[in-house]
């Protein structure tokens, strides 16, 4: 499905909703759309807190969990965009969430420098 907006008319998002399985998006045009949340593997291991605290970015048009380090964009809700994180990337935060680590890209990153400096 193709959405052609006007620029700076990009769709945007009030509030979401979360099933079992599904995300919806309540957009300020009166649309919804519900993507399953198995395309988003960082929300489908979060925990219901976690994916309660996210924020709207720039007025809705992109969400944020901070307690996630996850960015989604309406846009992608609606082109139907899957995560396109990489398998390594996602083990690794995986990883780092399982053991209580910090979970931002930069912290993962430093805590992988410093495993292969001890490995050296």
């Amino acid at each position: 499905m193709t959405v052609s907006t006007d620029q700076g008319n990009e769709p945007k998002a009030l509030r979401l909703l979360f099933a079992d399985d599904t995300l919806t998006a309540y957009l300020a045009d009166g649309r919804s759309i519900t993507v399953p949340l198995s395309w988003y593997p960082r929300l489908v291991h979060a925990t219901p807190e976690e994916r309660a605290n996210y924020r709207m970015l720039n007025d809705g048009e992109g969400v944020h969990w901070p307690d996630l380090d996850e960015d989604l964009s309406v846009r992608g809700f609606l082109e139907g965009w899957p995560s396109l994180e990489k398998e390594w990337s996602f083990r690794q935060w995986l990883d780092a969430k399982r053991e209580g680590r910090p979970l931002t890209l930069d912290k993962l990153r430093e805590y992988e420098e410093e495993r292969r400096k001890t490995k050296a």
